[in-house]
């Protein structure tokens, strides 16, 4: 078997719980996986105080969700994992898609240089999850394993949590409560709560194999291999020479049969050879699954990751999109509860992160429709697409495998101040932040890595003696504000100015990705999303866009 050794997490008596009346926290988060840990730790760094029930004591069996993307490895160097994360898994920007053994289209998910990570690096769910869980213990998470939620009552001022656990059941309210707990979720299912959608008629195969192998860190897939004819199978090295491989089943093949090694062995003997040793880890069987729930929110419970929605495997939006609801969400959960905003910012996590549902579920079903031609006329025009993409580049397009996980743009958003000035490129109110390259006091440095956690206000300038003395101090006091502001300079050059840091920027990458020209602002949230920007700083503009992005208009 692999090198991984699942650790055993400590079971407490949760006595001190066992009150009467009930105990009032002023957050749970039920589910202990990535999304729920990802949560608790974002509300630590916001300075919350958070409960944590898991029914388990261990992180996920087998590698499961296995590919992160440039986005969430940006949130999780803002929640402090980042770095050993991507030194422990595996980096890749290229994807390659064959028919047959011939290639017919490859991508580049950073074409560009100047970012700290890269597009994608493969690792095992149980290494994201013990890394997280040992961040949210360092951070003071309290975390209580082997306590299962056995029922919850959502209140229009608190949510009621019925709890199991070795030594007894409780209960324990919360003046918020995030629901992490899974495609499964017991909680939506115990509150009869709707998930719509489709479930489509394919199976697939993953199985996990240790072998020592000289493919690249790329991600390979086959449309019709002769090792696999007929179906299709996609490709993934992993950590500590796990590889993982997908078989395209059919919608008629038997799950229990197919997991069998005696069913399995075989396939992987055909695509990798009988001379080649491998040994196999982990074996699952899984359907592609489009759905969501209407409503992210329901009075005083939020809904996170798959117990929100879910999609198919292929194209990596399952975790990818949870951790990035909880980014989205815990701001302005800390925002409500530290009394700086009301109620109403809550419903834009439920309009921002449906939107990116619906946006995933899309594009997911595209995907599915692609390598699963339910029609006659669909096969024909997939099996046409593939042809052409050999040699005629606006067929390439057309190729479907898997379109991978991207962050929403979430420029609809009623949060976002439209633009009054005219802009160039990708950074309009709503985008998630371009990194780039930057110095801070002669060091190399990231620009992301400055930005998050709080809203933030940053000026570009050519020379800092540019910044005058009324905006040195317009900027400087935004710190002090009810919602407080933390302003930053950019320059093209290096210099220092009393009061606020300055951001070199040395390869002028972010000048050109921001569009950016002397004077110009930005006014970015602590999900390092933009949400306005203008050609000249004017303190009342930014306190309309700030009153506007928090809904306290």
């Amino acid at each position: 078997m692999g090198s991984y050794t699942y650790p055993k997490f400590k079971y407490v008596a949760p006595t001190d719980l066992m009150t009467q009346p009930p105990q009032r926290r002023p957050l749970i988060v039920i589910g202990a996986g990535p999304v729920g840990l990802s949560a608790a730790i974002d509300a630590r760094l916001q300075g919350l105080e958070v409960l944590l029930f898991d029914e388990d004591d261990s992180v996920s069996v087998g590698s499961r969700a296995v590919c992160y993307a440039k986005r969430t490895l940006e949130i999780l160097d803002r929640l402090g994992v980042g770095q050993p994360l991507c030194e422990k898994g595996v980096s890749w920007n290229i994807g390659r898609t064959f028919r047959q053994q011939e290639e017919v289209y490859q991508f580049n998910l950073v074409p560009d240089p100047g970012h700290k990570r890269p597009g994608m690096i493969n690792l095992q769910q149980y290494y994201l999850e013990e890394a997280l869980v040992n961040r949210a213990l360092e951070l003071g998470v309290d975390i209580r394993w082997k306590c299962q939620v056995a029922g919850v009552t959502s209140h229009d001022d608190n949510a009621s949590v019925r709890v199991s656990s070795p030594d007894g059941d409780f209960d324990v309210e919360a003046d918020w409560l995030v629901v992490g707990d899974g495609a499964r979720s017991p909680v939506r299912r115990m509150l009869g709560l709707d998930i719509e959608g489709h479930v489509f008629k394919d199976r697939f195969l993953i199985a996990d194999v240790v072998m020592k192998a000289e493919f690249p860190a790329e991600r390979w897939f086959w449309f019709d291999p002769p090792f696999h004819p007929g179906q299709s199978v996609l490709l993934h090295k992993q950590a500590d020479n796990v590889w993982r491989i997908d078989f395209q089943l059919g919608w008629d093949a038997d799950p229990e049969e197919e997991k069998k090694p005696e069913r399995v062995l075989p396939r992987l003997q055909a695509m990798l050879g009988d001379e080649r040793p491998f040994e196999l880890e982990w074996v699952s069987i899984y359907t592609f699954q489009c759905r969501r729930m209407k409503d992210f929110r329901h009075k005083r419970l939020l809904f996170v990751g798959d117990s929100a929605h879910q999609v198919s495997p292929f194209g990596a939006r399952g975790a990818n999109s949870g951790i990035q609801d909880a980014d989205g969400l815990m701001w302005k959960l800390a925002l409500v509860l530290r009394g700086q905003a009301p109620q109403a910012l809550l419903d834009t996590y439920n309009t921002e992160r449906g939107f990116a549902a619906d946006e995933n579920i899309l594009n997911s079903t595209r995907s599915t429709d692609f390598l699963t031609p339910k029609t006659a006329t669909s096969r024909v025009f997939r099996d046409a697409a593939l042809s052409l993409a050999r040699h005629h580049p606006f067929a390439r397009k057309l190729v479907n495998s898997g379109r991978l996980s991207v962050p929403s743009f979430i420029t609809e958003s009623v949060l976002n101040t439209p633009d009054t000035d005219a802009f160039e490129g990708t950074m309009l109110p709503g985008a998630p932040m371009d990194d780039a390259p930057i110095h801070i006091h002669g060091q190399d440095a990231w620009l992301l890595d400055q930005m998050g956690h709080r809203f933030q206000c940053l000026v570009f300038v050519d020379e800092v003696s540019q910044l005058v003395a009324a905006t040195r101090q317009a900027l400087i006091a935004l710190a002090d504000g009810p919602v407080p502001v933390h302003a930053a300079v950019v320059s093209r050059h290096a210099g220092a100015i009393d009061g606020l840091p300055v951001y070199v920027d040395t390869q002028g990458l972010f000048a050109k990705r921001y569009d950016a020209q002397v004077g110009s602002v930005w006014l970015l949230r602590p999900d390092q999303h933009v949400c306005a920007r203008w050609r000249h700083f004017n303190p009342a503009q930014l306190q309309a866009a700030l009153a506007l992005a928090t809904c306290n208009v």
